[in-house]
């Protein structure tokens, strides 16, 4: 009698178990299409809160106690590589977040930066790092920008529009004329600028394309009419520049950024350690961290702006998802397939 009661008990506690589990799942798709709709920092805000915290917990827990009631996943290895990968997933995100960091350092002492933004002018160094909650905290090195440029798309673009609604694009290709029509006549690139600068004095101007503070993109043009006048106008990125009283055409110039990069230095001890180009999704990694491209100066380009993450947690994750993967084919394909060439096998040993 109590050995029925016990496995009675035991049934329904498995019972139980799975279609707890079931719901957590369910719970966790409707959470994600929520999320989605939040905004990246309302969906972290909520998924970090106490009760999804209490959630990931117990999904962790429920996933743990699953492989001890349900013996067929330690006899079926690519069930169990499933599911041993969502408890990796789930163990290493719920340490790397906000709350397993406060743990780290309670019991452990382990005191790391979980997120944060570092703006670090060109040629210099910097270790401090800006909060959420613009609290300042320092890295235990330094990060040197040598340089940070933006890449752009090849050609650029001129833009001319007429006062009576006509409009042209062109690219921008030194020395090649392009035709306005009839009532216009041509137009052709002279020069590309990369930091124009005008010097007037008296009835004399310079213009040269000198390096210096700030960027100044620009094009400059010929302008020939139907009756053969020519004028020199010019082109810029970030403003319309001059417009005489007498001109009918409004020019502009447009180039279209394909990358950011910065060119990082890791200094510790007043040695460079480390150094790499950074990029989007190119991140630089060390010291536990990793250093994202984020934005940068967008008025003059003298500064970027890196987002800093720490790692904690992420081995775990990454080796989540790679048993969830392996176990899913081997689950999916390779059993199917090892099916058949034993079937295979048994029927060409028959046949001899």
């Amino acid at each position: 009698m109590p050995m029925s009661i016990d496995r009675g008990f035991k049934k329904k506690f498995r019972r139980a178990a799975m279609w707890g589990a079931m719901a957590l799942i369910v719970l966790l798709f409707f959470l994600s299409v929520y999320g989605a709709f939040l905004g990246p920092q309302r969906a972290k805000e909520l998924f970090n809160s106490v009760p999804l915290t209490v959630y990931w917990v117990a999904f962790a827990v429920l996933l743990t106690v699953g492989i001890a009631l349900f013996r067929r996943l330690l006899r079926v290895p690519a069930l169990l590589l499933v599911h041993t990968g969502c408890i990796f997933i789930l163990a290493g995100a719920i340490w790397g977040s906000e709350a397993g960091h406060k743990l780290r350092k309670k019991h452990f002492g382990i005191d790391k930066i979980p997120t944060g933004q570092m703006q670090i002018y060109e040629g210099y160094s910097d270790n401090r790092v800006i909060l959420e909650d613009n609290r300042i905290r320092e890295l235990p090195f330094y990060i040197r920008l040598k340089d940070f440029r933006i890449e752009y798309y090849k050609p650029g673009r001129l833009y001319i529009e007429a006062e009576r609604g006509e409009r042209w694009m062109f690219p921008v290709e030194i020395g090649t004329e392009f035709s306005l029509g009839l009532d216009f006549g041509t137009v052709k690139i002279i020069r590309v600028f990369e930091n124009f600068q005008i010097a007037i004095d008296g009835e004399s101007r310079t213009v040269t394309d000198e390096p210096g503070p700030g960027s100044n993109p620009a094009l400059e043009v010929r302008i020939e009419s139907p009756d053969g006048q020519a004028a020199t106008r010019y082109a810029f990125e970030r403003s319309l520049g001059h417009i005489g009283r007498d001109d009918e055409l409004l020019l502009s110039y447009e180039r279209v950024i394909s990358d950011y990069v910065s060119e990082l230095q890791v200094i510790r001890d007043g040695e460079v350690v480390a150094e790499k180009d950074i990029e989007v999704n190119h991140p630089l990694h060390f010291g536990g961290y990793h250093f994202y491209q984020h934005s940068y100066d967008a008025r003059a380009g003298q500064y970027t702006v890196l987002m800093v993450a720490s790692d904690t947690g992420l081995a775990s994750v990454y080796a989540g998802y790679l048993m969830l993967c392996v176990g899913v084919f081997w689950h999916l394909w390779l059993r199917k397939l090892s099916k058949r060439l034993n079937r295979f096998t048994i029927t060409g040993s028959n046949s001899e």
